[in-house]
């Protein structure tokens, strides 16, 4: 008895595509996607193979439609992480010391993997992420974004699809410990200097190829940030106690 081999179904070669290019990061996590027209060219398909494709896409929960605004990848790591559970972890005490620790791995690795396998316009873009840090004047909101960008090109410059939808997925979070601390380190002149040449060591290591010394960069520029809020806490702690004497006397 003879088995016949079933010819694949266009839409279903389409949506291998799409979620492909989802996986890989062509489509990252919040992207809208091009308009079918465009994406139909592309893949030399016809727009009702293409819709179809689409529909799977978003019966599988990978995708939204918003009315009258295209359709976007979802991102199911940043919807898991709810605002309540967002706020709860922001104001928890050791929330900014423990995102530094989880960040040790998190960028170490990037750092590692985007040395050992960047291409040349993945570090064109490192490149150009570092060089808007310096673009961005007194807003720390913006300086912060600046830098988040930052460590987000170099792990995309990882290829590593884990790494880059966990560190696309914690944006708002990331962001926000970077926020925290300059708000804590930006007031002393040297720290901020020191900072900008740590990132600077850790650009260089990626771009010029050298994996375990970018891992080390990314890890001392962490633990330099982490010794820097721990003794601006404790000069802190020392100035309310002088301030609380004074009102004593």
């Amino acid at each position: 008895m003879s088995l016949k081999i079933k010819a694949a179904k266009l839409s279903d070669v389409i949506l291998e595509q799409l979620e492909n290019m989802i996986l890989e990061g062509s489509l990252l996590p919040g992207a809208k996607l091009p308009p079918e027209r465009e994406l139909a060219k592309q893949f030399e398909v016809s727009r009702p193979s293409l819709r179809e494709a689409i529909q799977k896409l978003e019966a599988k929960g990978l995708v939204t439609r918003r009315q009258g605004g295209g359709t976007y990848v979802k991102n199911q790591l940043e919807e898991g992480l709810t605002d309540p559970l967002f706020d709860l972890i922001s104001k928890h005490p050791e929330s900014q010391f423990d995102l530094l620790e989880f960040r040790h791995a998190l960028e170490g690795i990037a750092a590692y993997y985007a040395a050992l396998r960047g291409t040349e316009n993945d570090f064109a873009k490192v490149q150009q992420s570092f060089d808007n840090i310096a673009e961005i004047g007194d807003d720390l909101m913006q300086k912060a974004r600046a830098i988040n960008a930052f460590h987000f090109a170099v792990a995309e410059a990882s290829h590593n699809v884990v790494l880059l939808h966990l560190v696309k997925g914690m944006q708002s979070l990331l962001e926000q410990n970077v926020l925290q601390n300059l708000t804590v380190l930006v007031q002393k002149s040297d720290v901020s200097e020191q900072l900008g040449e740590h990132r600077k060591l850790l650009l260089d290591a990626v771009i010029n190829g050298n994996p375990e010394q970018a891992r080390l960069a990314s890890n001392a520029h962490l633990a330099f940030i982490e010794e820097a809020l721990l003794e601006a806490g404790k000069e802190r702690s020392r100035i309310e106690r002088s301030l609380r004497r004074t009102k004593q006397q």
